[in-house]
């Protein structure tokens, strides 16, 4: 091809390349346009969501400070309602306190006549008190929940006679294995049982009713008859065993048919509360040696067992705590003292606050003049505030 055809060849060419710049050109800017049409719309979608994010928020916090409202006025009328409760509580407690007793027994002849005859065969005996203890309770003076450990029904308590700072915890109503606390901290603490030492006892426990004593551990064994095992804590043997000389026994507490023999402990010593077959209705009291567990003196009381879910001993005086078949709030309701010095009319109707269900057992402490109870499963300890007898 000669020069003078390229130079005919180039004007064409310019203005194909022209062509197809404008061609692209014209492309870039409809992309662009469809580009910021775009990002007009997510500016707009944006904007929307802001605000309905905003309208939300807002919204979410004026519930959220209404609730707030709400929760502090549902708060203060709870306290009110608690304040309310307890006052209502403190007028029941006065209000029932000024109501005598109601008794104890049925009155009709052929109870009165059994009571006599009763008295004139075992001479209307009183007991000669050891000590000088003239004490009885007044009212409860403080309570406190330690925890919840174990079944509904078992004990749990202290020596009542030694210094010992442990804790002895029967779990159920049949078992033959007791649970040793150090001390009172370890047993709070802890709700595993990982801190408490075993011991497991030769013959298995019935009912709730057992007791330490200087460094001896009185449980209940049935075996056709009911014995009093007396078991040494310390080398881990049984010392002596004695059957219970009552027959055809019965569960002592109406409310509590797991239990035949509680035996308590007191200023004076040892003593089993239970009943028989021959008086059903009423609950009796024995005196007993704690070295030879021989039965020192017994006595028919006038306590009912109906009702009853519980009782322990204060300064020779039988405190018998009742409830009802729906459980309520406990109370004690009848006194009995062996040594004649407090009058039926002068002891205390003593009232338990009512928590969850009813006491599987009450173990009077002589030594801290304190009750530790087993109610449905929680450990209690109830402070009793004391005043003097006075004597008939």
């Amino acid at each position: 091809m000669g020069p003078w055809r390229c130079l005919l060849l180039l004007p064409l060419l310019a203005v194909a390349l022209r062509a197809q710049q404008q061609q692209f050109m014209e492309y870039v800017e409809r992309r662009l346009t469809l580009l910021e049409e775009r990002i007009s719309q997510w500016h707009d979608q944006s904007s929307r969501y802001s605000t309905e994010l905003r309208d939300f928020k807002n919204q979410v916090l004026g519930m959220l400070e209404t609730a707030e409202k709400e929760r502090e006025a549902m708060r203060s009328e709870a306290e009110s309602a608690a304040v309310r409760v307890d006052r209502l509580e403190r007028e029941v407690d006065y209000l029932e306190t000024q109501n005598p007793a109601p008794p104890c027994v049925e009155v009709d002849e052929t109870l009165m006549e059994k009571q006599v005859a009763t008295a004139k065969q075992r001479k209307n005996e009183k007991y000669t008190k050891l000590t000088d203890c003239s004490d009885t309770i007044a009212s409860v003076r403080a309570m406190k929940i330690l925890k919840r450990f174990g079944s509904t029904s078992g004990l749990w308590t202290k020596d009542a006679a030694g210094n010992s700072e442990k804790i002895y915890v029967f779990d159920g109503t049949a078992n033959d294995t007791v649970y040793v606390f150090p001390r009172m901290r370890e047993f709070t603490l802890f709700s595993a049982t990982r801190k408490a030492a075993r011991i497991k006892l030769p013959y298995p426990w019935v009912g709730t009713g057992h007791l330490v004593y200087d460094g001896h551990l009185y449980y209940i064994r049935q075996q056709g008859s009911f014995q009093v095992i007396k078991f040494n804590l310390a080398n881990k043997t049984v010392v002596d065993s004695s059957v219970f000389p009552a027959e055809e026994q019965i569960p002592v507490f109406g409310l509590s048919p797991f239990t035949y023999i509680e035996v308590a402990a007191d200023e004076e010593g040892l003593w089993a509360i239970y009943a028989t077959k021959e008086d059903e209705k009423n609950i009796c009291l024995a005196k007993l040696d704690p070295t030879s567990l021989d039965i020192e003196q017994m006595w028919d009381t006038p306590c009912p067992r109906e009702n009853a879910e519980g009782a322990f001993v204060v300064c020779g005086a039988l405190h018998v705590v009742y409830n009802t078949r729906l459980p309520s709030r406990s109370r004690v309701q009848c006194v009995f003292d062996v040594s004649g010095t407090l009058a039926p009319e002068d002891a205390s109707l003593v009232y338990f606050p009512k928590r969850y269900g009813s006491h599987s057992s009450m173990k009077y402490s002589p030594r801290e003049r304190q009750i530790y109870a087993w109610d449905d499963g929680y450990q209690i300890i109830y402070r009793m505030e004391m005043k003097k007898k006075l004597e008939v």
